[in-house]
C-alpha cells in the first residue's frame, strides 16, 4: 500500500530530476543545443557518516524533463596524485576540446584542484597535465567561464573566495596576475548572522559564475549551514562586486545541510539548479540535484525562488520515439538503478514488479503499431506494460520479456501495441515474479 502511495504521490513530480543515483553540485553545461549535467555522486552507503564521494556522474537532455545517465566519466583515481574526496567541479568547452575543473583530495594530504580533459562531453575524461592545477587550503568548488574577449577565469573557494585568469590553453593560468583573494565584505556577498571561524560576509562555498546581458554574476551558497543561496553581481568579471539578495531559502523537510547553485538559460529560458535531499533515504550526505525555471526581473535582478516538487513543467522539445531511446533516458522512476556494461555502457537494472521508468512529452506522431526493446534476463524474465498518462493509465500493449541465457546476454524483442496520437508521458511499467526481473537497454516504437 505505501509503494502505491509513493507511486500516486510522485506521478506529477519531476524534482529531483535524478531517482537511480543520488547526485549533488548540479554543473550543467549547453553545448550545440544539449544540456550536459555534470554532478558529484553521493554513494549509497557512507562512511564515517560523512560525504563519501568517489566520482563524477554525466547526465544529457535537450528537453529539460527526460534526463539520459552517461554513467561515471571519471573518478577521483584518474588523478593518480589524488587520494579521495571528488567534490563540486565544472566543465566548459574550448577549441574542441572539453575541460573540467574538480576538487580533490592529495595523497600527501592538502586541498587541490585538478583539470581533466576530454575530446566528447561524456568522456573519457583524462588529467591535463598529471598534476594540480592548484593547490591550498579551501581550493574547492571551482567554477569557469569564458568571457567574450576570450579571457577565461576561474574562481573557488570555501571560506574564501579566489580567482585566476587561465590562459588560452585552459590548464594553467597566467602567473602574472597572479592568484587573487576577493575582500569578503557584507556590502559585496551579504551579512552573515551566524559569526564563525572569523568569517565576515555571508559566502560560504560552491560559487558559480555567469554573464548575461553586460552584467556578471556569482551565485553561491551562504549563511553557512544550514546554507541558502544567495547571488552578487559585478561590471567586471574581476569585481568589485555588489550583493544581490538571497535567491533560494534554506530548504526545509526534505532540504540538506548544503546547498549548491548551478545555472544555464536554454531557448531563451533561464533555469536554477540546486540539490536537496528529497530522495527516499537522502540527507546531508546523499543529495538529489533539483531545477527550477525562473525569469530575471526587468532590472537584471533574480527573484526569491521557491524549491518545487513539479520543477520543469514544461519541456523545452518533445521526444522523438520511433528512433532508438536509452532506456536510462527517464524523466522519473521508481525502484530502478543503473549500470555500466564494458560493451553496452548505461541500462537499466534492479528491474522489480512495480518499479516503472516515466518519459514525459513523448511524440506519438500518426499513430505506432509495435514497441521494441533490448533486454538481457538470466532466467526469470518479466514483463513491460506500454502505458500512457499514468502507471494505471491507458494500456496500449505488454511486451513480455523472454530469457535470453545471461544477465548481459542482450536481445531485441517486440510486442505489438494499439495505436494512439499526438503527445504523450509515457509509462513503462515493469511486473514478473519475485527479485529482479531483467536489465534493459533501449527501447523504440515503431509505425
Amino acid at each position: 500500500m505505501l509503494g502505491l502511495f509513493m507511486s500516486v504521490a510522485f506521478v506529477y513530480s519531476q524534482n529531483p530530476i535524478i531517482q537511480t543515483h543520488y547526485t549533488a553540485d548540479p554543473a550543467p553545461m549547453v553545448h550545440n543545443g544539449t544540456v550536459y549535467l555534470y554532478t558529484s555522486h553521493d554513494e549509497d552507503v557512507t562512511v564515517k557518516n560523512f560525504f563519501t564521494m568517489n566520482d563524477w556522474r554525466c547526465y544529457s537532455s535537450t528537453d529539460m524533463v527526460n534526463w539520459t545517465d552517461h554513467g561515471a566519466v571519471l573518478s577521483y583515481k584518474t588523478f593518480e596524485w589524488s587520494r579521495g574526496d571528488a567534490w563540486a567541479g565544472q566543465c566548459i568547452y574550448r577549441n574542441g576540446k572539453f575541460y573540467y575543473y574538480l576538487p580533490v583530495n592529495m595523497k600527501n594530504g592538502g586541498n587541490a584542484i585538478g583539470v581533466a580533459v576530454s575530446d566528447s562531453p561524456t568522456g573519457p575524461f583524462k588529467d591535463a597535465i598529471g598534476k594540480p592545477l592548484l593547490v591550498g587550503y579551501g581550493y574547492i568548488d571551482p567554477t569557469v567561464y569564458i568571457d567574450d574577449d576570450g579571457q577565461a577565469y576561474l574562481y573557488w573557494g570555501n571560506p574564501n573566495l579566489w580567482h585566476v585568469k587561465l590562459n588560452e590553453n585552459m590548464v594553467s593560468y597566467d602567473q602574472n596576475y597572479g592568484i587573487v583573494k576577493e575582500d569578503l565584505k557584507d556590502e559585496n556577498f551579504g551579512y552573515r548572522s551566524k559569526k564563525i571561524d572569523n568569517r565576515t560576509a555571508a559566502y560560504e562555498e560552491g560559487p558559480w559564475f555567469f554573464k548575461r546581458n553586460s552584467k556578471y554574476y556569482m551565485l553561491y551558497p551562504a549563511g553557512g549551514v544550514p546554507e541558502h543561496l544567495a547571488y552578487s553581481t559585478s561590471t567586471g568579471p574581476t569585481g568589485p562586486w555588489v550583493y544581490g539578495d538571497t535567491i533560494m531559502h534554506v530548504i526545509k523537510n526534505h532540504g540538506a545541510f548544503t546547498n549548491h547553485p548551478g545555472y544555464i538559460e536554454l531557448k531563451g529560458q533561464p533555469y536554477l539548479f540546486y540539490h536537496d535531499a528529497g530522495l527516499p533515504g537522502g540527507g546531508g550526505f546523499k543529495r538529489s540535484v533539483c531545477i527550477e525555471p525562473f525569469r530575471f526581473r526587468a532590472d537584471g535582478s533574480i527573484p526569491l525562488i521557491t524549491p518545487t516538487k513539479e520543477g520543469v513543467v514544461k519541456s523545452a522539445a518533445n521526444l522523438n520515439p520511433f528512433k532508438r531511446v536509452e532506456a536510462e533516458t527517464i524523466a522519473w522512476s521508481e525502484g530502478v538503478k543503473t549500470a555500466t556494461d564494458p560493451q553496452t555502457g548505461v541500462y537499466v537494472t534492479q528491474i522489480h514488479t512495480g518499479d516503472y521508468i516515466k518519459v514525459r512529452s513523448v511524440d506519438f506522431g500518426k499513430g505506432v503499431k509495435s514497441f521494441t526493446a533490448n533486454v538481457a534476463a538470466a532466467s526469470t524474465g518479466g514483463q513491460i506494460e506500454i502505458r500512457i498518462g499514468s502507471t494505471t493509465g491507458t494500456l496500449l500493449g505488454t511486451l513480455l520479456v523472454k530469457p535470453t541465457g545471461e544477465a548481459t546476454a542482450w536481445k531485441t524483442q517486440s510486442a505489438k501495441v494499439s495505436s494512439v496520437k499526438g503527445v504523450h508521458d509515457l509509462y513503462l511499467v515493469f511486473g514478473g515474479g519475485e527479485g529482479e526481473l531483467f536489465n534493459f537497454d533501449w527501447w523504440q516504437l515503431n509505425n
